[in-house]
């Protein structure tokens, strides 16, 4: 059983809404708990990490639950193969804002669960309309912020050699695919978080293939959600995000 903890907020939530049932279609038993707080930062989660806060909610193989715990509460609950966190979205693409953070909770992390591997989830790029009040930092350009995110995330990936979970990539790409190219599909369901379907998919297999290191194209599982059945899905889509994340190995 491969046990994977992510420390986020709604951008890893959107990201392993998914991937429990991707990695069991693979072949790979595994538990994912996403740790929620809405648009928590790196300073906000060493804070909390600092305080022993009880603010996370639990959310396990893509399921909420009513429990609250602080992240020495889950680490403490198993032993981790892997643990992801990420900056807030807003403030992904400024390298000062990582640190000391990273540095703090990385060593914290280490302590507590030393036989976890460590990685850094690369978060994404709005879309080029989105409203989001801080996208004006990156004068509302979906390539500017892009670069940004990008070039930040290898930076500390490279300072602290962590492994980068690529998926601000991946979902560029998947913009530049003819499936978006006429303007009627958004990566984004909202202008910053993604897609119900296809959007949390895409993150679900570069999740996926970057920790499991499992072929993607014709994995059993097929997604659906309450808002957006699978008979109203595009099964082109599905092998096209498929084959891209095998690509990006």
């Amino acid at each position: 059983m491969f046990h994977l903890l992510a420390i986020g907020n709604s951008f890893s939530e959107d990201a392993t809404y998914y991937l429990h049932q991707i990695g069991e279609a693979a072949g790979i038993p595994n538990q994912v708990v996403n740790l929620h707080i809405g648009g928590c930062s790196l300073e906000c989660h060493w804070r909390n990490m600092e305080s022993n806060a009880r603010e996370y909610q639990f959310q396990h193989n893509g399921v909420k639950t009513e429990r609250y715990l602080s992240v020495r509460d889950a680490l403490r609950e198993t032993r981790w193969d892997a643990i992801v966190t990420q900056q807030a979205s807003h403030d992904s693409g400024w390298q000062d804002t990582y640190e000391p953070f990273l540095s703090l909770m990385l060593d914290e992390l280490r302590r507590e669960a030393p036989e976890a591997k460590m990685y850094l989830h690369e978060t994404w790029a709005y879309e080029a309309d989105s409203t989001h009040p801080n996208f004006m930092r990156y004068h509302r350009d979906q390539q500017e912020m892009f670069c940004r995110v990008r070039d930040a995330y290898r930076a500390m990936a490279d300072k602290h050699g962590l492994p980068l979970i690529p998926s601000g990539e991946m979902l560029q790409r998947l913009r530049a695919t003819p499936y978006f190219a006429d303007g009627k599909r958004a990566v984004c369901r909202d202008g910053f978080h993604v897609h119900y379907l296809y959007g949390r998919y895409a993150l679900g297999c570069m999740w996926a293939k970057t920790l499991w290191g499992v072929t993607l194209e014709g994995n059993a599982y097929v997604p659906g959600t309450p808002f957006l059945p699978f008979e109203e899905a595009d099964g082109g889509l599905i092998l096209a995000i498929q084959r891209l994340a095998d690509a990006m190995a």
